[in-house]
C-alpha cells in the first residue's frame, strides 16, 4: 500500500522501509483481541499507524490511530470491537502521507453490504486506474492506492461479491497481499507474482491470515500453508474455499524479505525460516569477502544473524560492539547545539571496551544512501577501533522498488552511480565488501523458487507502460524491460 502520487521521495532516515502488515481471523468470539495481538507481532512491518475492523455479521466496528499498536488500542477500545471476524493493518507511510484517513483497513458500505480492506503491496497502475475511476465520478476518501481496489469492486458488474473481487484484482498491476472483510466472509488474496508474503493458519477452529507466521506464534495458531500466488481464499465460518482465477505467472517473491524485512523467527514463502537464511548469507559473505580482523560486530538488529554467520565462516569472535536503543520512536525535540551523529546515536551507541585498538568487521544488511554507514564508521573510530571493514549481506542496491517497499529514488541510491571503491571512500571504511547476487541466490531456499531482485539488478518482473512510468516519476524513453 502506497500513497499517491506514487513517487519515491526523500526519507528522513537512510534505509528501506516495509510498507504494511495485514492480519485476519474468522470464527472466534475474541477476534479483535486476537487481531490486536497479531498486529503487535507484526509491528516491525509498519509503525506509523494501525487499524482493526470487526464484524458481528450485521455491522462493522472500527478503531484506528496513528502510532504504535500498543499505544493505539486499550482494553476499552478493544471491547468496542465485537464480532467473530476481524481484519487489521499496520501502516508504514511515505513522507507527507501519515494522516489518519490513510490508515487502514478502509471500509465502505455498497450494494453488496459492508466491505473492509487491508492491503500490503503497491499497485504500479494505481494512478492510471484512479484517473479513470474519477472520470466516472468516483470520489476518493484517501490518497492510498489501496482505495482503488475498493472502487473497482464497487464498479464491477459481477453478480456475486467474489466475482467482483476477481474482476477488480484482474485490473490491478503490481503487488498485493490483502485481506477483505464482508458481512459474511473473510477473503484473502495474493497477486500472481507472489511479491509479498501471506500466510494461512488455524487457531482452534478459526482460520487466521497474516503477513508472517510470527503473528501465529504469539496467539498459538498453527501455520497451515502460504496463500499461493494468484490465489483467492474465501473463508465462510470454518469452511475455506480456494479460487485460482488469474493467469499463472513466474514467481517473483521479494528476496529482500529474507535480507531485512521479515522477522527472523518467521517462516515466509512456504516453510522457509528466515533466521538460518540470513545466517547463511553471512557465511557466504565470509567466503566471498574475507577480512583480516580481530572480531565481528553487527549493526543491530537486522545485521545480527548475518554477522553470526560471517564470524562462524571466518572463525572470528562475535561481539556486540554497537548497542541499540529499542525504545526510539520519532523524536520531535533535537538539541539546539549540534551533537555529532545525533540521529544515529539515538538508536546506536558503540562499546569502547570491546572496540579499543581492534580490527573489526561490521556486518549490515544493506547500504541505501550511505549516510548512516558513514556515521557508524566515524562513531566506531571515535570509540577506538583500529580498522573498520564493512561487510554487507546483500548486493549493492541500485534501483527503487515499485512493489511495496518505501525506497529512495534511483539518484539517491549511492550504489546506482558509485563503484564499491567510491562507496568505501564515502563511508570512510578501510575495506568494503558486498554479498554477490549469485551467492545470495545460492543460499536462498528452494532452487525452484523465483525471486524478485529488481532492487539489485534493475530487472523488473512487470513491464511498465508509458503511463505507469509517468505515474511512478520515471521518464525513460523506453519502458523498463521485464525479466
Amino acid at each position: 500500500m502506497k500513497s499517491l502520487p506514487i513517487l519515491h521521495s526523500s526519507l528522513s532516515s537512510d534505509g528501506f522501509h516495509e510498507e504494511c502488515a495485514v492480519f485476519g481471523i474468522s470464527g472466534h468470539e475474541e477476534s479483535a483481541n486476537l487481531a490486536y495481538l497479531g498486529l503487535y507481532a507484526l509491528q516491525h512491518r509498519g509503525q506509523e499507524g494501525s487499524g482493526i475492523v470487526s464484524s458481528d455479521g450485521e455491522r462493522f466496528y472500527q478503531q484506528k490511530g496513528l502510532g504504535l499498536v500498543a499505544d493505539i488500542y486499550s482494553k476499552g477500545k478493544l471491547k468496542e470491537l465485537p464480532g467473530s471476524k476481524a481484519i487489521g493493518h499496520n501502516r508504514y507511510s511515505t513522507a507527507g502521507s501519515g494522516d489518519l484517513h490513510n490508515v487502514q483497513p478502509l471500509s465502505v458500505n455498497f450494494a453488496f453490504g459492508n466491505l473492509a480492506l487491508a492491503h500490503n503491496g503497491n499497485l504500479i497502475n494505481a494512478g492510471v486506474l484512479r484517473g479513470e475511476l474519477e472520470a466516472y465520478g468516483a470520489i476518493f476518501q484517501s490518497d492510498s492506492d489501496s482505495e482503488v481496489i475498493i472502487h473497482l469492486i464497487a464498479h464491477s458488474k459481477g453478480d456475486t461479491l467474489i466475482n467482483r473481487v476477481i474482476d477488480a484484482l484482474s485490473l490491478v498491476r503490481g503487488a498485493f497481499s490483502l485481506v477483505l472483510l464482508t458481512d459474511e466472509d473473510l477473503i484473502a488474496a495474493r497477486d500472481p507474482f507472489g511479491f509479498r508474503p501471506l500466510c494461512l493458519g488455524k487457531y482452534k477452529d478459526s482460520w487466521v491470515v497474516a503477513s508472517e507466521t510470527c503473528a501465529f506464534d504469539l496467539i498459538d495458531a498453527t501455520f497451515v500453508r502460504e496463500v499461493e500466488p494468484g490465489e483467492i481464499v474465501v473463508i465462510q465460518g470454518t469452511e475455506l474455499i480456494s479460487y485460482h482465477p488469474f493467469l499463472e505467472r513466474t514467481r517473483a517473491q521479494c528476496i529482500f524479505e529474507y535480507v531485512y524485512f521479515a522477522r527472523p523467527d518467521s517462516k515466509i514463502f512456504g516453510t522457509n525460516a528466515v533466521y538460518p537464511i540470513r545466517k547463511a548469507f553471512g557465511r557466504q559473505l565470509a567466503k566471498e569477502c574475507p577480512a583480516d580482523a580481530d572480531l565481528v560486530i553487527p549493526v543491530p538488529d537486522s545485521g545480527v544473524p548475518a554477522a553470526l554467520g560471517y564470524a562462524e565462516g571466518m572463525g572470528l569472535p562475535f561481539e556486540i560492539g554497537l548497542t541499540r536503543n529499542h525504545y526510539v520512536g520519532r523524536t520531535f525535540i533535537e538539541p539546539q547545539e549540534e551533537i555529532r551523529h545525533f540521529g544515529v546515536k539515538l538508536k546506536l551507541n558503540p562499546v569502547p571496551e570491546i572496540l579499543e585498538g581492534k580490527r573489526i568487521v561490521v556486518v549490515d544488511d544493506s547500504i541505501v544512501r550511505g549516510t548512516t554507514s558513514r556515521k557508524i564508521v566515524k562513531m566506531l573510530r571515535q570509540a577506538g577501533a583500529k580498522e573498520i571493514h564493512m561487510r554487507i549481506s546483500s548486493p549493492p542496491v541500485t534501483s527503487p522498488c515499485f512493489y511495496g517497499i518505501d525506497t529512495p529514488n534511483k539518484k539517491e541510491l549511492i550504489a546506482s552511480e558509485s563503484s564499491i571503491e567510491q562507496i568505501r571512500r564515502y563511508v570512510t571504511a578501510d575495506s568494503l565488501g558486498y554479498l554477490s547476487l549469485e551467492g545470495m541466490l545460492a543460499q536462498a531456499p528452494d532452487a525452484s523458487q523465483h525471486y524478485c531482485n529488481a532492487c539489485f539488478t534493475d530487472n523488473y518482473p512487470i513491464t511498465l507502460t508509458r503511463a505507469e512510468q509517468m505515474q511512478l516519476g520515471l521518464f525513460a524513453p523506453n519502458p523498463i524491460s521485464s525479466s
